[in-house]
């Protein structure tokens, strides 16, 4: 569920410049996850992906898939830093002034992603500025191509995916610790995202950095660390290395020099 709404997401954001079918759009996000786990904050999904388009197509399918990227990144941000400043009122020693400094600068933050995201004019105008990316500037005009309504679009995508791999760990960790309190446990999860995504890593690796950020955090609300970690290296295995395993099959299908051949 979690990569096949990712797919319907990559197939609506080409259709503004080539539209494909959804057999392939699903080939090609499973082949970038294979990409995906052997390159840091996974690069290599860039690739994975945009070979599966027409040569000429293919920086504009980087530019779709930044679209995509910032939206999920938009989510993991906002919801995360809610859930951030839940803890630290909740479960850190700090005065009430302090923390209503916390709470401002957490509305600031969250302010600036959305206002990014929602004025996607604004994107392409910071990126127009950066010297090096002039010459690409008609390039970067594909991001005017997108309307409100598909920014909205594109968004609903990803808060489904977010709530998708959310119910993961909430059901895994209601099967496996029953007593973990239910209204503590999803904003602990909302934090796990969001330290993740700030973290550079490695795919391959990144179980690791999951399971002591998970221990961290879900220590304040369980004895059960060990159980907590493994619940976090399931969703790892399931999410990322079982689905790039299968996308290793698509990589083949991959059509590198735009030619006719595969």
């Amino acid at each position: 569920m979690n990569w096949f709404t990712e797919a319907l997401k990559w197939k609506f954001i080409c259709s503004h410049f080539e539209p494909i079918g959804l057999r392939k759009a699903i080939e090609s996000v499973f082949s970038g996850l294979s990409w995906a786990v052997f390159t840091p904050n996974r690069i290599g999904e860039y690739g994975g992906r945009v070979f599966f388009l027409k040569s000429r197509k293919r920086v504009f399918g980087v530019i779709g898939m930044l679209i995509g990227a910032i939206s999920q990144m938009v989510i993991t941000n906002v919801v995360g830093m809610i859930a951030v400043c839940w803890f630290i009122g909740k479960y850190l020693d700090v005065n009430s002034m302090f923390f209503i400094v916390i709470c401002l600068a957490g509305l600031v933050y969250i302010s600036f992603f959305l206002l990014l995201y929602f004025n996607i004019k604004l994107i392409n105008t910071w990126l127009s500025k950066i010297r090096f990316l002039k010459k690409y500037k008609r390039f970067l005009d594909l991001l005017l191509r997108y309307k409100k309504e598909d920014i909205q679009r594109v968004f609903i995508y990803s808060i489904t995916r977010y709530a998708i791999f959310t119910s993961q760990y909430c059901i895994l960790m209601q099967v496996i610790i029953p007593d973990m309190p239910v209204l503590e446990m999803i904003p602990m999860i909302f934090i796990l995202f969001f330290v993740q995504s700030a973290l550079p890593s490695l795919d391959l690796l990144d179980v690791g950095v999951r399971s002591v950020t998970a221990s961290y955090f879900f220590g304040f609300i369980t004895p059960h660390i060990v159980a907590v970690m493994a619940i976090t290296a399931c969703v790892w295995f399931v999410n990322l290395i079982i689905p790039a395993i299968i996308g290793s099959v698509f990589v083949f299908k991959i059509n590198f020099f735009g030619t006719r051949d595969n």
